[in-house]
């Protein structure tokens, strides 16, 4: 058969190609997946997650319909499902180090493969092909005419025809029969096959077969009681013992299965590889139809296909955006918010109370635009973005301190760290940096990192317990804007009568009121206190 290039997640070659190279990928590493919850809601076993993340808007666009396709045809997730075992047993089998095999079981190996290669097309065909006409996607469609073509072709017919054959003459073997020369003190002296039976030995004794007098058509009675071989014997000579059958196994079929080896290096290895190419692909989309399933099984959740903006605009304008591992943690109603970066908002410094939904609605943030830069539907209503070229985390890491530097040190050095590897087209979520240290020391760093952020262009949110912090942002975007950067607003994480609402509001923060409302639900007001005083 013709190669042809077949993905569910690169639209070409050449765009497959570019993902290979990870210096073309989007900077999301393994433990910004960790930290925006992603790695949990995927638990990739093939591949990291970080491996599926593209900047390209075509790869967006083409996932997009595949999983379309996937979510609306329920017969193309449910066969990724059954595919995916059979893969992995394949992997299995080329992980076994063919050394330490024998001939006897590299043969039945590659029948072993052969199977699993003939189910899997089986099941394709069955479940994909058979869903051919419902599919939409370039993706899916590719996938079900290649494996429609692949299925219909005379070498795979006679090879299922060939693998039947073999299978039942392989499946036929139930014992079999060894000659065996003794010496003159009855010792084993030389053995070999004589046959390859159908039948299975069963015990018997002497006396009966004397008593029969039947010794011609009784062949598969022994004369005293089978007993497993290996028991009590030491490891050297179970492994003679084995090495011994294998020999004779190998002998027998070494013309017939000899010959596959063949077909499998020629046609099956290489289709089987295909299959395997597509394995990390197959997991990932599942798992993606999975959370996606999830997702939309909530009620007061749902899901969104982004509208793509061009990389220059940095858009990011969502409604009703939520944070999708709270929405499978909880069971109480999601509260789902607004955000949006425009020309007086870049970045956004989100102050309020503790416990107010600030660090939430930061990896809500994060989640959305690395979904979208996995080409999958977000959580939100609606969003509009464009393709950032990476996302830079820094979250709170517990109160370890380091010998050399101290916790400070360790933050600034991971914020300088950040600093050095944004671009005006990245994403940086800072969630309550420079904790370490006391107000003012904290709120003097942060307006100078904030500073150089938004003079850089980066679009994103600083979480911050620093409500004095907003008191600097005039300074900071007038430096900003002399070069040539993006304006610093607020967000404040609201609180409404003392509860906390989750919601998150567009205006300037009152550290005062928070704790004016904290203290009267709680009665530690002055006025509370001095009651009945």
């Amino acid at each position: 058969m013709e190669k042809k290039f077949i993905s569910l997640l690169y639209p070409n070659e050449e765009a497959s190609r570019e993902a290979e190279d990870r210096s073309n990928l989007p900077d999301i590493s393994d433990t910004v997946c960790d930290e925006l919850g992603l790695a949990e809601l995927f638990d990739m076993k093939t591949a990291p997650l970080s491996e599926f993340f593209t900047k390209s808007e075509e790869v967006i666009l083409y996932r997009h319909e595949m999983m379309k396709d996937i979510l609306e045809v329920p017969e193309v997730l449910a066969t990724l499902r059954e595919v995916h075992p059979i893969l992995d047993d394949i992997m299995e089998l080329r992980r076994l180090d063919n050394d330490t095999l024998t001939s006897a079981d590299s043969y039945l190996y590659s029948i072993t493969e052969i199977e699993l290669y003939v189910s899997c097309i089986k099941a394709l065909n069955r479940g994909i092909v058979g869903a051919r006409e419902k599919l939409e996607s370039r993706a899916c469609r590719a996938l079900a005419d290649f494996i429609s073509e692949l299925s219909e072709s005379e070498y795979y017919k006679n090879l299922t025809e060939k693998l039947d054959t073999l299978g039942d003459k392989v499946s036929d073997i139930k014992s079999i029969t060894v000659g065996v020369n003794l010496d003159r003190e009855l010792r084993p002296e030389s053995a070999a096959v004589i046959s390859v039976n159908a039948e299975s030995f069963k015990s018997g004794k002497m006396l009966d077969k004397i008593l029969r007098l039947s010794f011609k058509n009784d062949s598969f009675t022994t004369i005293a009681e089978l007993t497993p071989l290996l028991k009590g014997k030491s490891d050297n000579r179970r492994e003679a013992l084995v090495g011994a059958f294998n020999t004779a196994i190998e002998d027998v079929f070494r013309s017939s299965v000899r010959g596959w080896r063949n077909t499998v290096a020629e046609y099956v290895l290489e289709n089987t590889d295909f299959l395997l190419r597509l394995l990390p692909e197959m997991e990932f989309v599942a798992r993606a139809a999975e959370l996606v399933g999830r997702l939309k099984a909530r009620e007061d959740c749902g899901v969104c296909y982004p509208r793509v903006a061009k990389t220059e605009e940095k858009s990011f304008s969502a409604v009703g955006l939520y944070n999708p591992r709270v929405a499978l943690t909880i069971d109480e109603k999601i509260v789902k918010n607004n955000l949006a970066f425009d020309k007086d908002a870049g970045i956004y410094v989100l102050t309020g109370p503790n416990r107010g939904g600030k660090s939430v609605i930061t990896v809500a943030l994060g989640a959305a635009q690395a979904m979208f830069q996995l080409g999958l539907p977000v959580p939100a209503e609606s969003l509009t973005v464009s393709v950032t070229d990476g996302i830079f985390t820094h979250f709170p890491e517990g109160a370890l301190d380091t010998i050399d530097k101290g916790r400070l040190g360790e933050e600034c050095a991971r914020l300088r760290e950040i600093f050095d590897g944004a671009t005006g087209d990245s994403m940086i979520l800072l969630d309550e940096s420079l904790s370490s240290t006391g107000a003012f020391e904290a709120s003097y760093i942060a307006a100078e990192i904030l500073s150089a952020f938004a003079a850089r262009g980066v679009r994103g949110i600083f979480s911050t317990h620093l409500h004095e912090l907003a008191a600097a942002i005039p300074e900071i975007n007038e430096r900003s804007r002399a070069a040539g950067g993006v304006a610093v607003d607020t967000l404040v994480a609201g609180i409404d009568e003392g509860e906390r609402s989750f919601k998150i509001h567009r205006m300037k923060p009152d550290g005062k009121s928070y704790a004016r409302d904290i203290a009267d639900k709680y009665g530690l007001s002055f006025e509370n206190l001095m009651k009945g005083n």
